[in-house]
């Protein structure tokens, strides 16, 4: 096994779950210390709390990757004398960071609104509010037929050719490649000055941009050549829409209370609260993690017969209920699906990587709120 500092844990997490995706003011990326240094284990939080940061510090943790960022306003001090001051002064005497990961996490396909999506068994889903587009881009190799298989496994296994719910997605069409090695070349095929003519497939292979670096690296890691020809070109195709939220279909309809009693359950929830009639059927459900107040409209637009998120005011519940639009709110803490989610998949990462580093999720509930 491999040791691995702050640095390379986090470019492993933005893979899955970038910075660009963050709304515009997030406070994301690094708050607290540094990445440059060794790490054995890291903490997964969803919040960073005085009690966290103990935990922290009794695991022997030198790298902390919560989801709600520990500094959002600006400080005007640091305090030792409060709370927050005392958490900071755990963390920076006993170095250890802390990297969050706020709403680029709530975007990432596959991150915090597809868990709880997941969580909610819903299926055919899409976005329920878009930021942004990851545009399209086709890459197109040139390479020996006998290695054509080779090159077209490890650029499909690097992302390209995903289309819909097909993966590997490629063309190849078979032509005459024609080169002529000089004096400094080393060529997998033919000699130095003589014009070869070689029997060469066309690869081409659609890919979302944000893969372009590691689709390119794999591609030139399979092919012999060693200066191989390809061509990378973008194109006016619609690209994978990311977001804010996810809505779908549950399995089958329930009733509203039902399905409370369903998401109460499912989330770890220790209540919720709901808006409409207890009786009514549900089946279209839409769901955003934390404050979805703002949003609730997009589940009205899109047809949702009943709307999952935290923090509702009361006077936007009021607006949801006169629009006919069902909510059950099971608070913002539910967010803390992350601390399982992130643990797992940043430690099935590492492993493929042979990383020596551990993930733990923090045990410490930081929910301050209580149902008697």
């Amino acid at each position: 096994m491999k040791t691995v500092n702050g640095h390379e844990i986090i470019q492993l997490f933005e893979q899955f779950s970038p910075k660009r995706l963050a709304m515009e003011g997030d406070k994301i990326g690094l708050q607290i210390g540094r990445l440059n240094r060794r790490v054995k284990n890291v903490l997964v939080a969803l919040d960073v709390t005085e009690e966290v940061a103990k935990e922290a510090l009794e695991k022997d943790v030198q790298l902390i990757i919560a989801h709600h960022p520990p500094i959002y306003r600006p400080l005007a001090n640091i305090r030792t004398d409060t709370p927050q001051g005392r958490m900071i002064e755990i963390l920076m005497k006993h170095e250890i960071a802390v990297y969050a990961a706020h709403t680029n996490l709530d975007v990432a396909t596959g991150g915090l609104n597809d868990w709880l999506a997941d969580a909610l068994q819903l299926t055919d889903r899409e976005v329920l509010v878009p930021t942004g587009e990851i545009p399209l881009k086709k890459l197109v190799v040139f390479a020996p037929v006998e290695d054509a298989d080779r090159i077209r496994t490890a650029i499909g296994n690097a992302g390209a050719g995903a289309i819909g719910n097909y993966r590997h997605c490629s063309f190849t069409v078979e032509g005459t490649g024609r080169f002529q090695p000089g004096e400094d070349a080393n060529p997998y095929i033919g000699s130095v000055g003589k014009l070869e003519a070689v029997r060469e497939a066309r690869i081409e292979a659609i890919f979302p941009e944000n893969i372009e670096k590691a689709l390119i690296k794999a591609m030139l890691q399979a092919h012999p050549y060693e200066e191989p020809a390809y061509d990378v070109y973008p194109l006016a195709l619609e690209g994978e829409v990311y977001g804010l939220g996810r809505i779908g279909y549950l399995p089958e309809e329930m009733t509203l209370r039902e399905f409370a009693r369903f998401v109460k359950n499912v989330l770890d929830a220790k209540g919720v609260r709901v808006i409409g009639n207890l009786e009514e059927k549900v089946k279209k459900v839409a769901v955003l993690g934390g404050d979805g107040n703002k949003y609730y409209s997009w589940a009205l637009r899109k047809g949702a017969d009943v709307y999952v998120t935290g923090d509702m005011y009361y006077h936007t519940a009021i607006d949801a209920k006169n629009e006919g639009l069902n909510i059950v709110d099971p608070g913002h803490h539910v967010e803390q699906i992350m601390k399982k989610k992130v643990t797992e998949k940043m430690a099935s990462i590492c492993k493929e990587q042979g990383f020596d580093v551990n993930f733990i999720p923090s045990s410490v509930r930081t929910d301050p709120f209580e149902f008697l």
